[in-house]
């Protein structure tokens, strides 16, 4: 007879193996959304107790470019292994510790008095932590089994919304003189540079090292060139379609100018003018939406000549390992259309969500407190909340059904900003948050909240969670482990197309059709997405099952 206990013994033994691939995840995800916040609203606010003009500010924001290209140079951590902790962890630990370096860098640096030296190494800051989230994203992928994919999603969301909270929030509350901990802004960035090395120590102490995959095998001299050919091509296409100098004088000048400076001065914006010219035309369109849909147009067209450009350059220059991962993933059934319903399967949450904080404020006349407590504090813990339920649900439901079901209820909870457009606040009783202190975050005095906000807000967040925590999985079933860090990083690009560039359009169809009529719009918007998944149901249920798993470590 068989020993139950011998029986049990290599279960036990796997579950534990997943708990600690789980434990791992959560704690990289805390590593990658650190330093978001430093470089955007706790930047910021940092820039304005140093008295930085908001004209500076505003043309700051800027420093957020390396996260949109990191594709860019994610071939590059593909293709080369440093020595010592394997292919993945030594990217880790080295992007890691260079963030703890150039954060202690940024708080000996001060904005009020060396604003071009600050600006530069809030740009470094930005590349290393892009780069750290392509390192990220391949380790997760490499490390996790299909099964584990949706938890394991679930967590690093909550690691990465829990280290936004304290960079982005609770850092707030620390340099506050008369309700926090009295700390200035330097200390804040140094003590956020030992967190930083504890990641790395983490890294090297708790990360398993994963098993032997086969590498790219490009000469190394062409992938340097390829990258610097690429680099150029879009540096070229911007040039051609947006003229980057006059952007800078006037972003400089004007906060407000900076999107129609972007597109101005190249061959974009005349071409735009001359296609729309027919529809205004007698259209009763004021000029001032004239304009906005004509610099709109414009960055499509930027957009639509550089990317081509980049890859006649990645071509000609033989960028092996970036051609290589495009050649992998196109070789799988059913690609193109994945990435069609990469782009479009957020979309419509998208669409909400890029107007959320001037919806609220301007149309509904929401506080600004309200507003803060209920999106700031309690929507980003029922986003972690939804994740964490998604991910659960998912080991159940399987990725396909999970996609639907949470893409369903992403669609739906538009409908609840429709009925705020439509009904105003003060129809559901509300309640009241009493003031708090619990040392590292408080609440100087009570807050009331109305229902009808913190239901839709509750509803938002939890579904947008769930879809989240579904859509990592899906994009990290799609990764071939030879060129994980180059596929997902250019999936995620594409998985940008909405957060990034939907925030135009959507400024300018709310100011033309209303606010009611706009998140119809966006319900509508999420359809298509949910229509593909249908078509794609047999592509996408083959994703659920694992790859053969080598068995030599590396």
């Amino acid at each position: 007879m068989t020993d139950p206990v011998a029986r049990a013994a290599p279960r036990s033994r796997f579950e534990l193996a997943a708990l600690h691939r789980l434990l791992v995840v959560a704690l990289l995800g805390f590593a990658s959304g650190l330093p978001l916040a430093l470089t955007g609203q706790a930047m910021q606010a940092w820039l304005t107790a140093e008295g930085v003009g908001i004209a500076q500010i505003g043309f700051l924001s800027i420093v957020g470019l390396p996260y949109t290209f990191k594709f860019l140079w994610a071939p590059l951590m593909d293709r080369f292994e440093l020595p010592w902790l394997g292919r993945r962890r030594s990217w880790l630990v080295l992007t890691q510790l260079a963030l703890a370096g150039a954060l202690w860098w940024m708080a000996a640096t001060s904005p009020g008095h060396a604003i071009r030296a600050f600006a530069m190494l809030a740009v470094l800051v930005a590349f290393l932590s892009a780069s750290h989230d392509v390192v990220n994203d391949a380790y997760r992928t490499d490390l996790l089994h299909a099964s584990e994919r949706g938890l394991g999603s679930s967590l690093n969301v909550m690691g990465y919304r829990l280290a936004m909270i304290l960079s982005g929030g609770v850092a707030f509350i620390w340099v506050d003189p008369t309700q926090g901990g009295g700390w200035t802004w330097p200390e804040v960035y140094r003590f956020m540079g030992w967190v930083m090395v504890g990641a790395a120590a983490v890294t090297v102490v708790l990360l398993p090292r994963l098993p032997m995959r086969a590498r790219p095998t490009s000469e190394a001299r062409r992938d340097l060139t390829g990258f610097f050919a690429v680099v150029a091509a879009v540096a070229v296409g911007v040039l051609l379609s947006g003229g980057i100098g006059q952007w800078v004088a006037d972003a400089l000048a004007s906060p407000g100018g900076t999107v129609h400076a972007l597109v101005s001065g190249g061959l974009a914006q005349p071409l735009a003018q001359t296609l729309l010219a027919p529809f205004f035309d007698g259209s009763g369109v004021s000029a001032g939406l004239q304009a906005k849909w004509t610099d709109l147009l414009a960055l499509m067209l930027g957009i639509a000549l550089t990317l081509p450009l980049a890859a006649w350059a990645a071509r000609r220059a033989r960028f092996d390992t970036l051609l290589g991962g495009l050649r992998s993933y196109f070789s799988q059934a059913g690609a193109a259309a994945f990435l069609l319903f990469i782009v479009l399967y957020k979309l419509g949450d998208a669409f909400a969500g890029s107007l959320m904080t001037p919806f609220l404020l301007q149309a509904v006349h929401y506080s600004t407190a309200e507003v803060g407590v209920v999106n700031k504090i309690l929507g980003l813990w029922l986003t972690i909340a939804g994740a964490l339920i998604g991910g659960t649900l998912m080991i159940r439901l399987g990725l396909w059904r999970s996609l639907l079901l949470f893409g369903v209820l992403q669609m739906l909870s538009n409908l609840g900003f429709w009925w705020l457009a439509v009904n105003g606040k003060g129809l559901l009783p509300g309640l009241t948050i009493p003031a708090f202190d619990w040392s590292f975050v408080q609440l100087a005095q009570a807050t009331p909240v109305d229902g009808g906000l913190l239901l839709v807000i509750a509803i938002e967040n939890l579904s947008g969670g769930m879809g989240t925590a579904a859509f990592l999985a899906f994009l990290m079933s799609l990764c071939n482990q030879r060129f994980t860090a180059t596929q997902f990083a250019l999936l995620s690009a594409f998985a940008s197309v909405g957060r990034v560039w939907v925030g135009p359009l959507a400024g300018v169809l709310a100011e033309s059709i209303g606010w009611p009529t706009f998140f119809i719009v966006s319900t509508v918007v999420a359809l298509p997405a949910l229509l593909m998944l249908w078509w794609l149901r047999e592509p996408v249920r083959a994703l659920e099952v694992d790859p053969d798993t080598p068995l030599t470590d590396d």
